[in-house]
Formats: C-alpha cells, sequence, structure tokens
C-alpha cells in the first residue's frame, strides 16, 4: 500500500467525497463486526440485524428523498443505478434524449443501444440560459420519446441543470426522467418531488457513503426489466426473479456494511443541512474562483448567466491539465485532470485534453483555499 508523506489537501469531491464524517467510519465498523449475517438469508440474529442495518438505510434515504423505503434499490455506484434504469425501461423503436454534458455512465449506454439499432437517440444542447435548455429538450420531444435521460450537475463545470422544469414538461409528455444525481445529492435539496421519475446517484460522493454504494431511487410508477437475475431471499421456489422492488434488481448479497456507512453519511447530511453543505462549499469556491481569476493565464469554464454548484474547471496557460495536476500532487494538492469521464461535455467546451478540475467539500478551508493558490502559481510556465 502506498504511503502518503504528508497530510494531503483534498479537492476531487467530485470523483468521491473525502474525508467522511467520524459516524460513518464508525457505523462502516460496527456492522463489519455485528452485523456478520446475510440479509434475508436466515432466520438466525446476525441474518436479522443484517436485514435491519439495510432498511435503516433504506428508511434514511426514503426520507432524504421523499421516497417509499421498498423503492429504494441499493446499488454499487451511480453508474450502476443508471444502466440498471436505463437497460430497465428501454425497448426496441424507443426515442431517448440525453444532454451534451452527460457523463459516460449515460452517455455510453445510451450510445451502446443507439449502435445496435434498440433506441434512436438525441443530444440535447444545454445553454446557460435555463429556458432556452428547456425549449431545447421540448424540440426534441416527439411522441416516440420513452425517456429524457440527464445530468442534475454536470461533473465537468458545475453547471446546474433546470431538472425541475425538465421533469414537469416530461411529466406532461408522458415520458420517464432518469435523473443522474451523482454531482446533485447531498449538495442540493434534490427529492422525488422534484418530479423525476427514477434518480440514480452514487452513495460515495455528496452523500458521504463508502465507495461501492450507490442508490436507484423510484416513484414506483416505472417498470424496470431486470439487468441481473438471482437470489433475493424471497420467493426463492421460483426460477422467475421477483417483480417488486427492491428485490427484483438486487439479487445477490448486498453490502451491508456499506449500507451502514451510507445510512450514517445521509444521516449527516440531513441534520446538517443541504443548504448549510452548499454554502460551506461555495464559500471555499467563490475565494478559489477569485484567485483564479487573478491569474492572466486561468482559463475558467464558467459562463455568465449559468447557475453552478461548488466545482470549477480551469485550464492554466501553456501548462497541459495533468501537467497542472502533477505539479499540485507534488506539493500535497488533489485534483482531478482530464476528461473526467464526459467527453460530450469537453466536445461543448472546445477542451480537447480536458481541464483542471477543483471540488471542494464542506470539510474543506479557506486556509486549504489560500495554500493551493500559492502553490499553482508557483512555477507556472511562461507563455
Amino acid at each position: 500500500m502506498r504511503q502518503v508523506a504528508h497530510t494531503p489537501v483534498y479537492f476531487d469531491n467530485a470523483a468521491t467525497s473525502f474525508p467522511k464524517p467520524e459516524a460513518v467510519y464508525a457505523a462502516v465498523g460496527r456492522a463489519m463486526r455485528e452485523a456478520g449475517g446475510n440479509p434475508g438469508r436466515g432466520g438466525h440474529p446476525l441474518s436479522a440485524l443484517a436485514g435491519e442495518t439495510v432498511y435503516h438505510m433504506r428508511e434514511a434515504a426514503a426520507e432524504l428523498f421523499a421516497a417509499e423505503p421498498e423503492h429504494i434499490v441499493m446499488t454499487l455506484n451511480c453508474t450502476h443505478a443508471l444502466n440498471l434504469a436505463i437497460y430497465g425501461l428501454l425497448r426496441q423503436g424507443d426515442h431517448v434524449i440525453i444532454s451534451n454534458l452527460e457523463h459516460n455512465s449515460v452517455a455510453r449506454p445510451a450510445a451502446a443501444l443507439a449502435d445496435a439499432g434498440v433506441i434512436r437517440l438525441s443530444v440535447a444542447r444545454v445553454y446557460p440560459d435555463d429556458d432556452k435548455t428547456v425549449a431545447e429538450l421540448r424540440r426534441l420531444l416527439t411522441p416516440r420519446t420513452r425517456a429524457v435521460i440527464c445530468t442534475l450537475v454536470s461533473n465537468v463545470t458545475g453547471q446546474i441543470l433546470p431538472y425541475r422544469q425538465l421533469a414537469a414538461l416530461c411529466r406532461a409528455n408522458g415520458t420517464v426522467m432518469i435523473a443522474d444525481g451523482a454531482q446533485g445529492c447531498g449538495i442540493l435539496p434534490v427529492t422525488l418531488r422534484d418530479g423525476m421519475h427514477l434518480l440514480c446517484t452514487a452513495g460515495h460522493k455528496g452523500l458521504y457513503g463508502p465507495t461501492g454504494t450507490g442508490l436507484l431511487i423510484s416513484d414506483g410508477t416505472v417498470p424496470l426489466k431486470p439487468l441481473m437475475q438471482g437470489g433475493t431471499g424471497s420467493r426463492s421456489a421460483s426460477l422467475e426473479q421477483p417483480d417488486f422492488l427492491p428485490d427484483a434488481l438486487e439479487p445477490g448479497t448486498v453490502n451491508v456494511s456499506g449500507a451502514a456507512g451510507l445510512e450514517a453519511g445521509m444521516r449527516h447530511v440531513m441534520q446538517t443541512g443541504t443548504e448549510r453543505i452548499f454554502a460551506a462549499e461555495s464559500a471555499v469556491c467563490e475565494r478559489l474562483l477569485a484567485g483564479l481569476r487573478r491569474l492572466p493565464d486561468a482559463v475558467i469554464f464558467r459562463t455568465e448567466g449559468a447557475r453552478y454548484a461548488p466545482v470549477i474547471s480551469f485550464t492554466l496557460g501553456r501548462e497541459s491539465p495533468d501537467e497542472t495536476a502533477a505539479r499540485l500532487a507534488e506539493q500535497g494538492f488533489c485534483v482531478r485532470a482530464g476528461l473526467h469521464c464526459a467527453p460530450l461535455a469537453h466536445r461543448a467546451l472546445g477542451t480537447a485534453h480536458g481541464t483542471v478540475r477543483i471540488s471542494p467539500s464542506a470539510f474543506n478551508t479557506a486556509q486549504e483555499a489560500d495554500a493551493f493558490l500559492k502553490a499553482l502559481r508557483r512555477d507556472v510556465p511562461a507563455k
């Protein structure tokens, strides 16, 4: 295992949040030590305790996202949740719309289905003006549009999409909305009351859960064909996969300790409040933005009129994004460089070689932001 010589300053929370609240570490350890059984696979106390642990996570998610506990499906990550939704919903001849800011967890399965001739795919442009974005989506809708799949927040620039208006448009046209909440859940007050039918999110980002956790949250109105089939602990005498949630989409043993940590992370979000979390992260972000704007060679990828979450993408002079990130890493600062698994967004931005992305969390401080800016200014290559 690689040893870190000093405590790094972590600004890569859009990939995975770190550190986690202490309650998350404690919950994972407690579940590993005490809830050692297999949930739903026995009547003994350890199996029952494991089942309770997972159900408590579903209750927390239901409370946070205004859903029903039985409509909370635990997944490996947001990509897993999105694939369950996309492949579970779409059928031959469907028309699908995605945005031009989508992560590959949406773009790749949608493109694969289009390339196979299963669906027809349209890509909607996202504008700084929310009304223009909604109008663009409305223009692309057809009677055969089965689903609109879009991110709530761009993982590259942090732009917030008008997801409530898009969801209302989908509802009015009988179209299913699948939302990628990986970058929005935990910092925005996102719930099913916003109108989406299926909300997919990562457990390990803004919800502060462990890696290897994610959620598919359904409003219960959209049947999904299982992507996998196997043991569920229910209807075991039948060779058919159960058709009810969450069992239909949760074959195999779920991540019990991950569920415990995810519950603790979501409880932290609810106790702190998304408004306070957003404000704390934005304060650090604004400090970083102010410093970046003082650098003559910095190009910041934000557009006037758009709304942004606490994420910054930038490039610095003739230095490539990878070179900038490597130089910062040598000084103990963790940022992400490259295409961020979102090539559609980079085509829209015109950043063929990617960007440097800074994504603070509520645990970061103004002092860390100042130290980062000092490190960034040091030995910047000349034009």
